[in-house]
């Protein structure tokens, strides 16, 4: 990270300035602001991992970038600016001009799926009461009251007998209703305690059983027979706009912040530098491969064919390394020098609870984003990725705060201990401080994703 050019006294000097205290209302930058309203539009357009993919590759494809599909031949070139998508997964990378076959990758990962529910084969049930029901299924480990009365949406893709893939998103249909506190009048002492099958399955209309076919409303959003879907792979999703609120607007909540507050800031980060190559204003000295990857199923542990635990992104870099002449030894080199910097959530310091965090580490929102520390590589933080991220924050004049677990608090984990076990690239893991984790609406500063944008920014530059 460090610049080649200047003295160690000048390139400080060059710097810009490090804020040392969470921003104020009247200071936070209009382009925080505009960050945060592009997020909540990304947040919008993806109400499942295979949106989110398909939205990452729609915005790349605007700003030049070639789709390549995995079953054809790729013709990468130096120079040349490619996306991929498998599944809810999607990967996108520059190539720099000058690449060879020892040139190293670095790469800033996060991940699509968000915490929630699944729709369940045999969907279309009948409640009690006339009720029409959908049978769903938890997905990871969500907060389930924060489901309960929210007009909710079924969102995903269905797969016609023709092989064809379709995505699919219904709209404000259906409601996961809670129990009155007239029929549970000990809820608000004994706390509230829902069963995972029967109490929270949604309702989405009234009548005569036999006219109830959630899977048609989901043809008819395709635009296809119901009789033609071969399989479905639906979700539910939360359908209230992103919005930005709080003394000064500084507060930002929206649905699937975990985790698409640090894809966004990554592809942001990506496309930037891209932007900064064409326009002749940066980015054109660039030494590394560039790559955003973002993963499917990391709340459910990652093991499949889409996530961070799955060939993906090794088999990508693979045919990048492989186009570029390297040799299994020379690839190796590439890996050796490479980064990887694993971005996802994590906690703020709860007003409410803070005996729950560390007494020492008190991350706070608007201080900018956290680098994730654990002794025992719940994150894949060390000493080198640690210094790499604290000199792109600085870099790019962006505070950082540490983050790391109260001993009697068992610590989450992420992408990157799984990607840096399966490719031995040195990795480093950060994220942006939220309150309501897992929640069905989460929130964070409004300043903060732009504060996380630009510095991975700074890393990719690096």
């Amino acid at each position: 990270m460090t610049d080649q050019t200047l003295t160690p006294a000048q390139s400080a000097a060059a710097r810009p300035a490090v804020p040392t205290a969470p921003v104020q209302p009247a200071t936070v930058p209009e382009e925080a602001r505009a960050h945060a309203a592009d997020l909540g539009e990304f947040i919008a357009a993806s109400p499942s991992s295979y949106h989110a993919a398909a939205e990452v590759a729609r915005r790349a494809q605007a700003a030049g970038f070639t789709r390549l599909a995995e079953d054809a031949a790729w013709d990468v070139t130096r120079g040349g600016r490619y996306v991929v998508v498998r599944d809810g997964s999607v990967i996108a990378f520059t190539v720099p001009g000058a690449a060879g076959p020892t040139t190293p990758f670095t790469i800033v990962g996060a991940h699509t799926d968000s915490t929630g529910f699944k729709l369940k084969p045999k969907p279309t049930t009948r409640g009690a009461g006339g009720w029409w029901q959908v049978g769903v299924e938890v997905y990871g480990g969500p907060l389930l009251n924060s489901w309960l009365d929210r007009e909710l949406e079924l969102a995903g893709r269905i797969v016609t007998h023709d092989g064809t893939e379709h995505l699919v998103r219904t709209g404000p249909m259906l409601r996961i209703p809670q129990l009155a506190i007239h029929l549970d009048r000990g809820v608000n002492d004994n706390g509230l305690a829902l069963d995972k099958q029967r109490h929270t399955q949604p309702v989405w209309g009234l009548g005569d059983a036999q006219s109830a076919d959630v899977l048609a409303a989901l043809a008819a959003d395709a635009g296809v027979d119901p009789a033609d879907i071969g399989g479905y792979d639906v979700v539910l999703a939360e359908t209230q706009p992103a919005r930005a609120f709080g003394a000064g607007q500084v507060l930002f909540a929206s649905a699937r912040l975990d985790n698409l507050l640090s894809t966004h800031a990554g592809l942001t980060a990506l496309l930037g530098r891209a932007a900064a190559a064409s326009d002749g204003a940066g980015g054109e000295g660039a030494t590394s491969v560039e790559m955003f990857a973002a993963f499917d199923h990391e709340e459910i542990g990652s093991a499949s064919r889409s996530g961070a635990a799955g060939p993906f992104l090794e088999e990508v870099l693979v045919r990048v390394s492989t186009a570029l002449g390297a040799t299994p030894e020379e690839r190796s080199r590439a890996f050796a020098a490479s980064l990887h910097v694993s971005s996802d959530v994590g906690h703020a310091v709860h007003p409410n609870y803070p005996e729950r965090h560390d007494p020492a580490n008190h991350p706070v929102a608007g201080g900018g984003p956290i680098l994730k520390i654990n002794a025992n590589q719940r994150y894949a933080t060390d000493a080198h990725g640690a210094a790499a991220w604290n000199a792109a924050c600085r870099d790019a004049g962006v505070p950082t705060q540490e983050f790391v677990s109260s001993n009697v608090v068992p610590c989450g984990s992420t992408i990157g201990p799984i990607s840096a076990t399966r490719l031995g690239i040195r990795t480093v893991d950060v994220g942006v401080p939220i309150l309501s984790m897992h929640s069905a609406r989460e929130l964070t500063a409004v300043v903060d994703p732009w504060y996380l944008s630009r510095a991975m920014r700074a890393v990719l530059g690096g």
